[in-house]
């Protein structure tokens, strides 16, 4: 049911499981981590709070400082996730370089972070940043290399092992391709792989057009076929133990409550679309303000694919109230989320009934055990939490109803100089 809108949504790129990461601060971190707890994120739609003209230079300043100590409280859980609390608490500054993203300052034992990426760049990309730097210090105080090339050997050894991107230059990307840093290979990952994910999106982007006929029958035919089509894939790579790049994006916009729907979604993604899904913790330094936002982890096809079901799926299950409004003679929007949680629900039964057609025709999945190693690598300590779903009303029965009926449609598109969005050879945006 979803219109034009849902390609123009994708193709606008959206930055953008019932997970929830376990990199908590440690017990005795610093109190300067711990001071100051900043409100979360309101709740998608809500408008922020303008502060006063009087007001603004003097919470400018306190802004300045609750990014420092944000910063600080994601150094020290990044020293207990990843580097085992092995690291000296180190001084955090802002600088206003532009060219230089970060560094590590070992005569002040300080680690200098870019102003202009703070305030510009997604809080998950500083967050890369404030790892390489770390990494500088892991290698200097720790392991006591202090005569080779800053990136050298020891440098690139400790990125591999923790999930680094080791890159001296160039920005970390939430979102990386085939050609460009942010991923982890295993072994060596060929231009052959890279060639064989675009085949298969590329097929896979024709069946999506094929399930836009206004045959239900055809349309479910063709997005079956889909489904079919990415786990064989995914199943004979496997098999043949082919090198795979590995990486992560974020999707969506952060949010400070994490509804049923989309918490639904990220089980639908890790679930069904080969990727693992986890809500990390973000933070918006113009707002002073906490949220969470969804990153997913797999290889640059499964990423592909499960970006554009994330931003299909909201689409339409927006486009689904609005319909369901106008049927119904519904006024408000009381009964929005338990509607679209029921809309969620349903279609991730369908997507149930049709992962054991599979099985019956023998296309089983299990996991894949070099994902799972990546993503422990970026998060070794994660808490799974149970969360209360929406009360089961009419609205959600009805939401619940017309998740069944979803097909996935519309050919995969990107605009010109847009990344990581799945273009089908010899098509140009």
């Amino acid at each position: 049911m979803a219109s034009d809108m849902a390609e123009q949504l994708f193709l606008n790129g959206l930055r953008g499981a019932q997970q929830a990461p376990g990199a908590g601060a440690p017990p005795d971190e610093s109190s300067a981590a711990a001071a100051a707890q900043p409100e979360p994120l309101p709740s998608p739609g809500a408008p922020a709070p303008e502060p006063p003209r009087e007001t603004a230079a003097r919470l400018s300043a306190e802004l300045e400082a609750a990014l420092v100590r944000e910063l600080m409280a994601a150094y020290q859980s990044l020293n207990y996730t990843h580097f085992r609390r092995k690291l000296r608490s180190a001084s955090i500054e802002l600088s206003d370089a532009a060219s230089r993203l970060g560094r590590w300052i070992s005569e002040a034992r300080a680690i200098e972070i870019s102003r202009p990426l703070v305030l510009t760049q997604p809080w998950g990309v500083v967050i890369e940043v404030l790892k390489h730097e770390m990494a500088h210090q892991y290698v200097h105080e720790v392991l006591g290399v202090t005569d080779e090339a800053a990136h050298g050997p020891a440098f690139r050894e400790v990125c591999e092992r923790l999930g680094i991107d080791a890159m001296a230059a160039g920005m970390p990307s939430v979102g990386p391709s085939p050609a460009e840093p942010g991923g982890a290979p295993r072994g060596d990952a060929s231009a052959e792989g890279a060639s064989a994910d675009a085949r298969i999106l590329d097929r896979i982007a024709r069946l999506l057009a094929l399930a836009d006929s206004p045959n239900a029958n055809e349309a479910q035919a063709a997005m079956s076929a889909a489904q079919r089509l990415m786990l064989k894939y995914n199943l004979d790579v496997a098999k043949a133990r082919a090198a795979r790049l590995y990486g992560f994006r974020h999707l969506g916009a952060p949010s400070g409550r994490v509804g049923e729907s989309e918490r639904i979604v990220g089980g639908i993604l890790g679930k069904h679309f080969f990727v693992e899904a986890i809500w990390v913790p973000v933070y918006a330094p113009l707002d002073g303000k906490r949220g969470s936002i969804l990153e997913i982890c797999g290889t640059p096809a499964n990423l592909e694919m499960a970006a554009y079901v994330h931003a299909f799926l909201h689409h339409t299950a927006e486009q689904l109230w609005k319909e369901h409004k106008r049927t119904q003679g519904v006024k408000g929007n009381k009964d929005r989320r338990t509607y679209q949680a029921g809309v969620m629900l349903g279609f991730l039964e369908k997507l149930n009934t049709e992962r054991k057609v599979s099985a019956e025709q023998g296309l089983v999945w299990v996991r894949d055990a070099d994902l799972d190693g990546y993503y422990r690598t970026r998060h070794p300590h994660v808490q799974h939490l149970r969360h209360a779903g929406n009360q089961r009303t009419a609205a959600h029965a009805h939401g619940r109803e017309a998740g069944r009926k979803i097909v996935l449609h519309r050919p995969m598109q990107a605009a010109t100089g847009e990344r990581g969005r799945l273009l089908p050879p010899g098509k140009k945006g």
